[in-house]
């Protein structure tokens, strides 16, 4: 499994382990930077780098915890990580890597294609045998340099409001079905962007947590009306399980794909914008 197709197998990382352009990062989060490092301690890939997404690749001043860095401030945090302009980066998490997503999205929305994610994550590994390292691992700085993205940038709130009646847009929520019901609450209001179309994330992932073949995420994502040809605005509750998506179908062939980082997070707390439920839409 060559590197540069977005994932790689357990296999792929224990064969380049040794490689000195190659960062390994334990992504897993745990609630808290305090109890996702003693995660990370208690076990991790040898000579994996701790990332905590809330600050290492999150903006540093908003609102919204889950706005992407500023290019700035990515630049500095993916340098101290380790990561320079000819790294090859692995990522990977537990839960399917749903964090790791998150380190793919930032890099590769500042122009680093040069980013997989382990598939089945840290249970694959374990599962395998394979050994794990205690401890911390300090990261080696580097020189990162934000370059122009290969990928369909993201899409903001006003974007969106504005775009809500237009066919070439589709919403894609991938939360739950009762967040997207508005059943479950986890904002100032609940439901769904009007219009949006419910695919949850973990749908692309088999029963053991490794990504589905492609043909089935196309399969799946087409069934529920998510065509390629059109441009895809996908979010979530904090960009997290959206960048997942993103991931899994820009795997299948999507080139169309946007991430709203703000989410549920911004847009259901934000009186001004239309919410929708199930019984319809409401202001």
């Amino acid at each position: 499994m060559r590197h540069g197709q977005g994932v790689v197998d357990t296999q792929w990382v224990a064969d380049h382990l040794d490689d000195s352009d190659v960062i390994v990062c334990d992504c897993r989060f745990a609630g808290d930077r305090e109890e996702s490092r003693r995660r990370y301690e208690r076990g991790h890939i040898p000579g994996a780098v701790h990332v905590f997404w809330l600050e290492d690749l999150s903006a540093a001043d908003t609102t919204v915890t889950t706005f992407l860095p500023s290019a700035a401030e990515a630049e500095r945090a993916l340098g101290r990580l380790g990561v320079g302009d000819g790294s090859r980066v692995v990522g990977y998490a537990d839960q399917g890597n749903l964090y790791a997503s998150r380190l793919w999205h930032v890099l590769t929305q500042f122009g680093h294609r040069e980013v997989a994610l382990m598939d089945g994550g840290i249970e694959a590994w374990v599962a395998e045998g394979r050994p794990l390292e205690r401890g911390d691992v300090p990261p080696s700085p580097d020189r990162f340099r934000v370059s122009r993205s290969g990928r369909a940038p993201g899409i903001g709130r006003d974007e969106i409001a504005a775009r809500l009646a237009d066919p070439d847009l589709t919403l894609l929520d991938v939360r739950t079905p009762e967040e997207f019901s508005g059943e479950q609450r986890r904002a100032a209001r609940g439901g769904h962007i009007p219009g949006a179309v419910l695919l949850p994330w973990d749908g692309n992932l088999d029963a053991g947590g490794r990504i589905r073949p492609v043909a089935g995420i196309r399969a799946r994502a087409q069934a529920a009306g998510v065509l390629p040809d059109r441009e895809i605005a996908v979010y979530c509750q904090g960009g997290v399980r959206a960048a997942h998506t993103a991931w899994a179908l820009e795997l299948a062939g999507y080139r169309r794909v946007r991430i709203y980082d703000g989410s549920w997070a911004e847009w259901g707390n934000d009186s001004r914008l239309p919410v929708a439920s199930a019984s319809g839409v409401r202001v």
